[in-house]
């Protein structure tokens, strides 16, 4: 009777590490995938719409004409995402984007990644840009384009559990690397898709946008798009997102 009952515990013990080892690693993988905290980098649509948005986050020479030019295309939605120091040190300009109509959104404090310091560190930086950005324009920002777009699931936790929603890009114009004013028309207008979050510099850094964003506007145009701010685009279609 003794060695029936051995025998027995022993085929139920085998029988639970057997389903164990086979259902709960999968259970739990679908749920941490499920749970996991993503950034955005388009919408899945077959509306022809995209999003240009504009990193802010150094100098006062190329920001207003970046305005002008989108003033005189007749763009009247865009995303700019500013840094907290530049918008202390340019409140004239912050306000304009503001009074124009684009959306706000944060990117960050000291232009650093984040995924190197700690969550007390990411905490105290976003809140020091929301102040600044704030202060001068009155946006309570709840979008959030992380420095150099940098981030890992921790930080993306971060940032969620703070209310902000991160926004990548799908399509980079690589302006800031001023390979030339056709090369950065032809990247954007080639790459861009129905859904798509272009990502371009209203910075100093950035010194061939002006030239080159009245052809990307019209060539968009041309091809059947129109332009909406980032949280138009999020609210009227299904989200693709990623952590890359």
């Amino acid at each position: 009777m003794k060695s029936i009952r051995r025998w027995l515990m022993s085929a139920l013990a085998a029988c639970l590490v057997a389903f164990g080892c086979g259902i709960g690693p999968q259970v739990f993988a679908a749920s941490t995938q499920a749970n996991q905290p993503k950034a955005i980098y388009k919408v899945d649509t077959k509306e022809k719409v995209v999003a240009l948005t504009f990193d802010i986050s150094w100098g006062n020479k190329v920001p207003e004409p970046v305005l002008n030019v989108l003033k005189q295309q007749n763009v009247k939605k865009a995303t700019f995402f500013l840094s907290g120091p530049w918008t202390l040190h340019h409140p004239e300009i912050a306000k304009k984007i503001k009074d124009m109509g684009y959306e706000i959104g944060n990117h960050g404090n000291l232009h650093k990644d984040f995924s190197n310091y700690p969550d007390s560190w990411i905490r105290e930086q976003v809140a020091l840009s929301e102040k600044s950005i704030y202060q001068v324009t009155g946006v309570k920002t709840k979008l959030i384009r992380t420095p150099n777009g940098d981030f890992n699931p921790r930080v993306l936790r971060c940032l969620n559990n703070m209310g902000y929603t991160v926004i990548q890009w799908n399509t980079d114009s690589l302006d800031w690397k001023n390979p030339g004013v056709q090369n950065i028309v032809s990247r954007v207008t080639k790459r861009a898709v129905p859904g798509d979050i272009i990502l371009m510099h209203a910075s100093d850094s950035s010194k061939q946008i002006v030239e080159a964003l009245p052809q990307i506007i019209t060539q968009l145009r041309n091809q059947g798009y129109q332009f909406v701010t980032v949280s138009e685009l999020l609210a009227g279609a299904n989200v693709s997102s990623n952590v890359r």
